[in-house]
Parts: C-alpha cells; sequence; structure tokens
C-alpha cells in the first residue's frame, strides 16, 4: 500500500484529525484531480463537477481539524475516491 493511499484511509477513518499533515492533504487532493490555487496562504481547491470550493490554511504543519472533517464530508458526499494503484 502506498504512502497517499495509507494517508487516504488514515483521513477517512476520522480518527486523526488533529494529526493531519497539511502537505500531504493537497497532495492527496492534487492526486484526486482537485485544480489547486493559493493566495496568500489560502489554498483553494476546485475541480470540474463540485459546486463547493476547499480552502484550506495551514496550522503550522498540520491542517486545521474543522477543514480536514469539510474535505472527508466532500469526498464522502461526491463518492470519491482513490482508484486502485494510486
Amino acid at each position: 500500500m502506498g504512502k497517499l493511499r495509507k494517508f487516504y484511509t488514515r483521513l477517512m477513518s476520522g480518527k486523526a484529525d488533529a494529526d493531519i499533515s497539511f502537505t500531504n492533504l493537497c497532495l492527496l487532493l492534487n492526486k484526486l484531480e482537485f485544480s489547486e490555487r493559493i493566495r496568500g496562504d489560502h489554498y483553494i481547491f476546485t475541480k470540474e463537477g463540485i459546486v463547493e470550493i476547499i480552502n484550506l490554511q495551514p496550522k503550522g504543519t498540520l491542517a486545521k481539524p474543522y477543514q480536514v472533517k469539510q474535505v472527508r464530508g466532500l469526498l464522502i458526499k461526491y463518492a470519491i475516491e482513490m482508484k486502485d494503484g494510486e
């Protein structure tokens, strides 16, 4: 199992929202074909077919727990999953 796949599994489990790496969260969203735009410390992710935008800001090296929950909710709502081999 690859590093990003393990991260995805950990993110979707919901057991460690306060300990999710900001960099890995951004890498995952890029891997899931989200477009990224950066304005200051705001990382804004969009994807065709998804109405909502994801706006992330780092808290040191970690992602903010409430934003991790938002990302997970969006992935669940739109049934976005990592494909086999990713």
